[in-house]
Order: structure tokens, then sequence, then C-alpha cells
């Protein structure tokens, strides 16, 4: 397949997803003159006005998701949690998916992303499978684990859902009764994130890596700052680790891997998305290709491009606020929207509820401590509530 005639020509990208990543991923193939086809159970999705054919359905139906597949040309998503049955079927049967299924089989069960981290001999926390609650208190009480802990749900956990912190006994009601994995409580001195990307003929590249402050209650990304300002050896291993992944799960396109350091300056992978990723927005204003555009060069096979930096930026994001649901009202958008350097992204969803990401602000300023003082003052000064 000549990947270039899905410019302007008759070749269809499919997208399973179609939220905010999709529709930010669709910027650029609008740009770009490809044709494209969305799938989402949500009727107001984000990516339903911009894309040429969008189809309403459920992204874990095997049938629906097959049917969707069968005349595209290159299949794509923008969230994990999809049928991988249908995407293997549709792969065997000609269609070009990616990430490749058996690899994204591999992320989309964080049990199975640990033991491959641990096959490849990879450094991450070391971890326990655990099949239901009652067998993680057993665990707690013969001493197999110890409090504190994390527990994160094996499947389906997507932007701070399906992730326990059981710092004392006083958490053990939260414990999640399903398939989950507990890993040890790394004490952290910061997360990093780098996203690498790779096309089929093997050309790999890198982001800078972004340093992220996470909401306690929401465990959501806050606050995130890039190029991470931290010493250079451990960006070096983070860069390497990334793009030894990404090969080694032979994905074409987008892999986020996010990192946590702790006190030792000891680097662990955290886990992996195989597609645009929350730590790489602020790409749109601060490197000469966005991880949008890196990630649809990836996929169809085409150089990848500049990676270099453009300005320095902090981003955060638009959440919710608590005790506001219904209607969404930006309160506060027009003086940030008068500041030099800030860009401010609204992701079109009408409903708003407490945590829920509704959009991003990037700051960029030649002095990365000037955008994040420009960002914590946005994120004070722009809040999401409701009529």
């Amino acid at each position: 397949m000549n990947e270039t005639t899905f410019f302007s020509g008759k070749k269809k990208l499919g997208i399973v997803g179609g939220g905010q990543l999709g529709k930010m991923l669709l910027q650029c193939t609008n740009v770009w003159d490809i044709y494209t086809k969305v799938l989402d159970p949500d009727h107001e999705a984000a990516s339903r006005f911009t894309c040429n054919e969008f189809v309403l359905g459920s992204l874990q139906d095997f049938d629906t998701v097959y049917n969707f597949g069968k005349n595209c040309d290159v299949l794509t998503i923008e969230i994990e949690n999809v049928n991988v049955e249908a995407l293997k079927k549709l792969e065997s049967e000609g269609v070009t998916v990616h990430p490749k299924p058996s690899s994204l089989e591999t992320i989309q069960d964080k049990g199975l992303q640990k033991m491959f981290f641990k096959v490849n001999e990879l450094p991450t926390a070391d971890f326990v499978l655990f099949e239901n609650k009652q067998q993680v208190l057993d665990a707690i009480a013969n001493e197999t684990i110890r409090i504190p802990f994390v527990q994160k749900t094996r499947k389906a956990g997507y932007d701070g859902r399906g992730v326990n912190i059981i710092k004392d006994e006083n958490d053990l009601h939260k414990l999640f009764d399903v398939p989950s994995l507990v890993e040890d409580k790394v004490t952290l001195y910061h997360e990093i994130a780098v996203i690498a990307a790779r096309n089929a003929a093997g050309e790999v590249s890198t982001f800078d890596a972004v340093l992220m402050d996470f909401h306690e209650e929401a465990n959501m990304l806050d606050l995130l700052l890039y190029p991470a300002p931290l010493e250079e050896n451990l960006i070096t291993q983070a860069k390497d680790m990334a793009e030894s992944l990404i090969g080694k799960l032979q994905i074409c396109g987008l892999l986020a891997v996010e990192f946590l350091i702790d006190q030792d300056k000891k680097i662990w992978i955290n886990e992996v998305a195989p597609r645009p990723h929350n730590s790489g927005h602020q790409t749109i204003e601060s490197a000469y290709t966005s991880q949008y555009e890196q990630h649809i060069r990836g996929i169809l096979n085409l150089p990848l491009g500049s990676t270099s930096l453009i300005l320095p930026s902090a981003m955060v994001n638009l959440l919710g606020a608590e005790g506001f649901s219904g209607d969404v009202r930006y309160e506060g958008i027009e003086p940030c929207m008068a500041q030099e350097g800030v860009s401010v992204h609204i992701y079109g969803k009408k409903k708003t509820k407490p945590f829920r990401k509704m959009g991003h602000v990037t700051v960029t300023n030649q002095d990365l401590n000037e955008a994040k003082n420009t960002a914590l003052w946005v994120r004070q000064t722009l809040q999401v509530k409701s009529h």
C-alpha cells in the first residue's frame, strides 16, 4: 500500500474512539485531507463533526468493531479499551491495524504489561497479581504484601480510574473486587513521561521528557512541565527505555511511557499507552511536530517529523470543579485568553461533573518557570462549572 495515496485520495483511515484525543488527531488529518471514519458510543462525541464518517456504537462489541473496520485501509485507536478480537480478525483479512492487536492485548491488561517488562528485563516496581478483594486481604494478613501499596485493576483503568493508593488500614474499604495487581508504593522523587514514535520502516524518535504532577484526589495529571527540568542522565535513561519498548512491542504510531523516579534517583517503568497521551498535549504548541501528527505519520509509514522544541511550556488540565454537574460553563476564560502564550483547548463536552476532563491549557514561554507560574494562575482563574 502506498500511504501517500491517503492525501486527497480514496484510502480510508478508521479511528476506534472519538473522544478528545480523536478530535485532536482529526485536526491533523483535516490539514492533510485524509478521509476519516470514527467509531464512538457517544452521540455527542468530540470527534463527531470533524470526521468524514461517524458511526455510533460500542467499542467493546465484536460485530460493531469488525463491521466498522472492514472497509478501512488503516485502523487505529484513541483508547485501549476496545474489542481486540475484532481487530485481530480485521488484521488477518488485510486491514492494517496500529497498534498491532497482539501488542494492544498485552497493554490492555496491566498484569500482562508488568510481566512483559519483567521478561524483557526492564525496571518496574515489584508486583503481585490477585483475582479478587479477598485474596488481597488474605495476602495482607499473611504478610505477603505490606501496606502502603498501590492496587490497579488489570483492565479498563483510564484517567485515574482503576487505581487505589492504600496508605493505611482505613483505606482497605476502597479495594477493588476484580482481577488486579498490587505493587510496592515507590517513594517518589518525580514522575515523568516520554512519548516515542515509530513507523513500519523502523524509524524511531522520542519527544522530550515531561515532568508531571498529579491531582491527589482525582489521580489525574494536574500540571506538566516540558521539557522536564531534570538531570540529563535520568532523561537519557527514560528515552532509551521508551525507544526499546516501542521496538519490542513492534508498535507503529505512538507509545507513551510513564516513569516513576524514586528518592534514590532510580527510574522505574510505571505503565504504557499505545496512542496519543495526556502527557503530549503541549507538543501542539511546543514542538515542531505534535504528538498527533507524529502518530498519523507513524501509522501511515510516513517519515517521522522533528520533535525539536520550539518553546518550553507548562500544561494544565481543565477539570470539572467539585460540586458542579450539568451543562458546562467556563468561568474566567477571557482573562486567560488575553495572556500572551496561553492556548486554551476546549474538548466540546456539553456536560461537566467533578474531575471530568473538559479541556487543557498550554502556556509557552522562553522561561519554563514563567510558563509554570502562568499555568498555575490559569488553573486558579479558569474554572469549569455548570449553569
